[in-house]
């Protein structure tokens, strides 16, 4: 036998040897051996791969799971929602979304941010007294352009921090070119919290008492209401009727579990990512609305109590709603409820108003 022979069986002999201690998986002699039922099935490897842990806090205004503590305050921007607006940028990244009738012929957003921070936000447009009573609810900084006079007033009177692009906060805002003014302003959370900073407002949240979320993967209806009745019916679409150019509609995708948004039935997009706008739970709240001059501005009642529908995973709820520690809170037979985690929409419209459910 020569020597290239003799080296060749040495190794291959080491390797059987390390072949067989891998098969054992390193087991002692006298480790007991896992009980058919403890042991892993025979699935692909995909799915042998561990589990995600899951995050430590949540964000607060979605219920999704954070790897930190959220102690930022929330960001609450103006979004103009006139046809010549459309579409928008930045809905797709809020993580509540309120809908209300301005003056005259439209409505208006209030987008609150606070577990995402999108590079670009607008169009941003003026601020309504009812609007500022959502953002102090959620102790959060107002970002506008303009005003109605009520609203400044509040502002000032109970000196809310806010940017006003209008009346002196210009570096916090840019135009886009390729939109005619006034629909083409724009600004972005990186700029807005530069500004908190330089303006010296305060950056931590006084957390209100928050909304409850259901638990992943738990029943909506046990969270909502464990002791009562409650009227449930199949909600696969839904349809709000504003006023002429302001039809809502929100359609369920039982593949994701989520609405997808229509604006005059058509897909309600996102200008940058050009995804469809969508809502874990969609409340839709009537409450009362008076009409003020002859601008059109309007008084909106939100104090409540009024009634109302949630929608969430394919199902409508009927509710009542209250302002309660400024917010405003949503009831089945007495108790709030916890809602899906996620995005909210809520749509503000008078009472009376002829949406359907189907």
């Amino acid at each position: 036998m020569n020597k290239d022979s003799r080296w060749w069986k040495v190794g291959l002999a080491a390797w059987l040897v390390a072949l067989t201690a891998a098969g054992c998986g390193g087991q002692a002699a006298d480790e007991p051996v896992p009980a058919p039922s403890a042991l892993p099935s025979a699935a692909p490897s995909a799915s042998l791969a561990p589990s995600p842990t899951p995050e430590p806090f949540a964000f607060p205004l979605t219920g999704l799971g954070s790897p930190t503590a959220v102690r930022d305050r929330p960001i609450m921007v103006m979004i103009e929602n006139s046809p010549a607006a459309r579409p928008q940028t930045g809905l797709d990244e809020a993580d509540i979304v309120y809908e209300i009738l301005a003056e005259g012929e439209i409505t208006r957003f209030a987008a609150f941010f606070q577990s995402k921070s999108p590079e670009v936000i607008g169009p941003v447009r003026s601020i309504r007294p009812y609007y500022v009573e959502l953002g102090e609810g959620w102790d959060a900084v107002l970002v506008h352009a303009g005003w109605s006079p009520a609203a400044i007033t509040r502002i000032k009177q109970r000196g809310l921090n806010h940017f006003d692009q209008v009346y002196g906060d210009d570096r916090y805002y840019w135009r886009d070119k390729s939109r005619k003014a006034p629909h083409n302003l724009y600004t972005s959370i990186a700029k807005i919290r530069e500004g908190i900073a330089a303006k010296k407002y305060r950056q931590e949240w006084k957390t209100p008492p928050l909304p409850a979320f259901a638990k992943p993967g738990g029943s909506l209806a046990a969270s909502a209401s464990p002791e009562g009745p409650s009227t449930v019916r199949s909600a696969a679409r839904t349809d709000i009727p504003y006023i002429g150019g302001y039809d809502v509609a929100y359609e369920y995708d039982a593949a994701t579990g989520l609405y997808g948004r229509l604006m005059e039935g058509k897909p309600h997009k996102d200008a940058r990512s050009d995804r469809q706008l969508t809502a874990a739970n969609v409340l839709i709240l009537e409450t009362k609305h008076v009409v003020l001059d002859k601008e059109g501005r309007r008084d909106v009642d939100l104090d409540g109590p009024g009634k109302g529908m949630w929608l969430a995973e394919g199902q409508a709820r009927e509710i009542k709603w209250a302002r309660k520690d400024g917010i405003l809170r949503a009831s089945i037979d007495g108790r709030e409820i916890a809602l899906k985690p996620g995005t909210t929409w809520v749509q503000i419209v008078p009472a009376g108003t002829a949406y359907s459910v189907q």
